[in-house]
């Protein structure tokens, strides 16, 4: 490995850096030698692992492979939402693939930053290189692949626990750990970190982003909230859940808050002050995202029809709250035979079903009628079919045929829409409002009903969204959905939908459910009738409850590694 080459390009990639270490000769190689015995080498090493992280601002975000949104482009409905997932296909479902989700197939980036990471402590541990920060740099490294490693528990349950690297011409054969053996892998490293992080970092400074001990702490809670869940925990071992509910506990009196406005806690450029956000992935001038020129229609400038795939589903506006606390429909049947009703203690009005809804709707959809941007948008088409508003899907096919479009992380109204501004709100990894959802439904899997309703209302709480604490009343079987519903408005489009309908056992009833849309109709008088309409019909199958690995990545390992059961 004498003549191992490294590209730095990945100097820069997640923070900018003070110096130019690529001024060097020649400028686009370097060796391995020269890496491992400069500090500002190394330091670029390491902190190009961070990228390790991904992040979920996409053209096609994960939740097309939800039931939080359609995927407008006929060919381009993707293979999880039609049922037609398997270990040949499988690859495509990753990054920014047209089939895909966004990073959900995760081993092969997962398993390169692994090889990264296990070299870097190698280094670190034959290296007579003088650094102040060495503890630091190998502690946050292990943090980076505990992460690694949740990402892959998440989709495949056990995988090969790869803790040194391996070179051309070694013998060696990769076979699955425990999906528990994994479990204690992560939190051995967790648990290494810990002492040599500081707490946490303001998100004002110029190292947030980097891994702490409050980082940890809070990999650790989803960690054991989803080693606790029916998935994983098939006999309902009470001592996982309280380690989950201990691991949230950890965090509560740590210094958090909720952040008051709930769409700023999305929209503010990285820096901004934000005391809710534990850990986020961060961008600069120079490396900044286009999400939002992703996720708006043809008003804005998008491109091509492609931006339409991310059109929030009529499912997830149908799962908002009133501002009264009341569920706006009654459901029966499971599945692709869910039937709904409306809830005669809700005062919902289906002819008018944006009105006195929890004001996370708001932050979150674009809808006929709302305002963004000093602009009133229009989803209609006129009775006979010959006009309509510019919004709607008949306009253009950047247009969601869902008829919403996603205002969450789009900036405000002094931020401009434009291919040419360089957008850098953080992408949020942790923040303390699923902190406190972790703790409720930890909790509640306890027996304590009390703390989970007093954690749920606290989310509920937050002072732009106000909306009514959990009644008492609201116990047992029903207070679980509440758990259930709460996180799918509270983290809508962050990266959660799809793991937890796997994690929770229910993706078999709301994988199979159809998707829905939203048609308006204007008579010649200007009255409105919204009418929704089935857009795609799902399949869900038992097997999917966790990915196949990649029948390539079977092959090259000549049998020793095995395929994900069910998959085979």
């Amino acid at each position: 490995m004498k003549k191992l080459i490294l590209l730095i390009i990945m100097s820069c990639g997640f923070y900018s850096c003070s110096d130019n270490i690529l001024n060097l000769s020649p400028i686009d190689q370097i060796s391995e030698d020269a890496v491992w015995t400069d500090s500002k080498l190394l330091a670029a090493y390491q902190t190009e692992l961070y990228n390790s992280i991904q992040h979920g601002f996409k053209i096609h975000m994960q939740s097309k492979a939800t039931d939080e949104a359609f995927a407008s482009i006929d060919f381009d409905i993707g293979v999880i939402p039609r049922g037609n997932l398997n270990a040949d296909n499988v690859g495509n479902v990753s990054n920014e693939h047209w089939t895909g989700g966004g990073n959900i197939y995760y081993w092969n980036t997962g398993f390169k930053y692994i090889r990264k990471i296990n070299l870097f402590l190698e280094k670190m541990e034959s290296s007579t290189l003088e650094l102040n920060d060495k503890a630091r740099l190998i502690a946050e490294s292990k943090f980076l692949r505990a992460f690694i490693y949740f990402q892959f528990i998440e989709r495949f349950g056990g995988v090969p626990i790869v803790d040194k690297t391996f070179n051309l011409g070694d013998e060696f054969s990769f076979t699955r750990n425990t999906f528990d053996e994994n479990v204690a892998f992560i939190e051995s490293d967790l648990n290494a970190a810990i002492p040599d992080l500081p707490a946490r970092y303001a998100s004002t400074d110029a190292d947030f982003g980097r891994a702490t001990a409050d980082a940890c702490k809070a990999l650790k809670s989803r960690l054991f909230l989803y080693a606790a869940s029916p998935l994983f925990n098939t006999t309902n071992d009470r001592s996982k859940w309280e380690k989950a509910r201990d691991a949230a506990k950890d965090l509560l009196n740590s210094g958090y808050s909720l952040h008051p406005d709930y769409t700023t806690l999305f929209n503010q450029p990285s820096g901004s002050a934000n005391n809710e956000i534990i850990f986020s992935r961060q961008f600069s001038s120079t490396n900044s995202h286009q999400n939002p020129m992703n996720n708006l229609g043809r008003r804005y400038g998008a491109y091509g029809g492609w931006w339409s795939s991310n059109g929030p589903s009529q499912n997830l506006i149908d799962d908002y709250d009133m501002i009264n606390g009341e569920r706006p429909f009654i459901y029966s049947g499971s599945g692709a035979n869910i039937t709904k009703s409306v809830n005669p203690l809700s005062g919902y009005d289906p002819q008018n079903p944006y009105s006195n809804r929890d004001p996370r709707l708001d932050a979150t959809v674009i809808h006929n009628g709302s305002q963004y941007h000093g602009d009133t948008f229009e989803m209609w088409v006129a009775s006979d079919g010959n006009t309509w508003g510019y919004d709607t899907y008949k306009e253009s096919g950047d247009n969601p045929r869902s008829n919403y479009q996603l205002k969450k992380f789009m900036p405000d109204v002094n931020t401009p829409l434009s291919w040419q501004y360089n957008y850098t709100n953080p992408w949020i990894i942790f923040r303390l409002g699923e902190i406190y959802l972790n703790y409720a439904e930890a909790s509640f899997e306890l027996g304590d009903e009390a703390t989970a309703r007093e954690y749920l209302s606290k989310v509920r709480d937050r002072a732009s969204v106000n909306m009514p604490a959990i009644p008492s009343t609201v116990t047992g079987e029903a207070l679980r959905q509440r758990i259930y519903n709460e996180r799918r408005v509270e983290l809508a489009f962050e990266e959660h939908r799809y793991w937890d309908v796997r994690r929770w056992k229910i993706a078999e009833d709301v994988g199979n459910r159809p998707i829905y849309g939203m048609d308006i109709f204007k008579d010649t008088n200007g009255n409105l009738e919204y009418v929704p309409v089935l857009l795609l019909k799902r399949t869900f199958l038992p097997k999917m409850y966790l990915l196949p690995i990649q029948t390539s990545e079977i092959n090259k390992n000549n049998g020793s590694l095995s395929q994900t059961p069910d998959w085979q």
